[in-house]
């Protein structure tokens, strides 16, 4: 399983402290069929708890997800901020991460090269 953050969720990520850690849990759970949303495309809503806080106050991360194989984390959102995504994002971001799921090796080293993605280091247990 690879995981990676766009280069718009790795600011954001930073900004708002969200560790490897937590980005892995999430899929690790993801993994197990505890999915939070299926919002259809290919994407799927994670909760992940801000620091020191439970996840249901704390952030929303919309991910680009094949079981077993990848996960891209696309765009997050803290409860607090907003309700949810309007549908013309939903539709953005399944366009999105349908493009980075079907994207084959060479695509993605050169987006880790160029700084539009990093790999998160994620342990398959």
């Amino acid at each position: 399983m690879r995981l990676f953050k766009t280069k718009w969720f790795m600011r954001y990520a930073k900004q708002e402290r969200i560790g490897d850690h937590s980005l892995c849990a999430a899929i690790e759970r993801a993994e197990r069929g505890l999915v939070d949303a299926d919002l259809g495309g290919g994407i799927i809503k994670q909760r992940v708890a801000r620091t020191g806080q439970g996840r249901s106050g704390g952030f929303r991360l919309l991910i680009g997800y094949r079981s077993g194989n990848m996960a891209v984390f696309l765009y997050g959102f803290a409860k607090n901020e907003r309700d949810n995504i309007e549908p013309d994002e939903l539709e953005t971001l399944r366009e999105i991460g349908a493009a980075w799921l079907e994207a084959n090796q060479e695509h993605l080293e050169h987006a880790i090269n160029e700084g539009l993605v990093s790999e998160v280091s994620y342990d398959d247990k």
